[in-house]
């Protein structure tokens, strides 16, 4: 069942790349108490991923932020090491946090996975994004196939 406006975010694991290496992060530590940003991309260095949805949303942390959002997280179907690597390369400061849910664990339990076996990339996240407050989903925006509009930096601030 995919994860609805109202519905609180599932308590799980994931990883987060730092500079020593993969860090173990409970969904509960990033959404707690705290208003949240999140958004999913099929996979780190894919190319609407690279070039529009993870850069729109590191123009616009400042902005997001000024809204009363405590976090901006981008999460990813990917490990923590490529999601670092990615972050290096795509230069995200700390504005952003970067969270690998490898297994896809996280992403099915939110009922938003993304079957991509056919084109030998895996099970993934399809790509939304969502607010939440203390754990519960205010707002969430996901993206028919192919698309790149309900939730990119822009349409999530103007939800703000």
């Amino acid at each position: 069942m995919t994860i609805k406006v109202g519905d609180t975010i599932p308590s799980m694991k994931l990883m987060q790349g730092t500079a020593e290496g993969p860090k173990e992060i409970s969904t509960d530590e990033i959404f707690k108490g705290k208003k949240v940003v999140m958004f999913a991309v099929p996979g780190a260095f894919t190319p609407t991923c690279s070039a529009k949805h993870l850069p729109g949303f590191v123009q616009n942390a400042a902005a997001i932020k000024a809204k009363g959002v405590d976090k901006v997280v981008c999460l990813a179907v990917n490990d923590a090491f490529v999601m670092a690597a990615w972050a290096k390369d795509q230069g995200v400061d700390d504005n952003i946090i970067m969270l690998a849910d490898g297994a896809g664990q996280f992403t099915k339990a939110l009922g938003l996975e993304l079957d991509l076996m056919g084109r030998g990339m895996g099970i993934r996240a399809q790509r939304f994004a969502l607010v939440a407050q203390d754990g519960k989903v205010t707002h969430l925006a996901v993206e028919p196939p192919g698309g790149f509009d309900v939730s990119k930096a822009e349409s999530i601030l103007a939800n703000l």
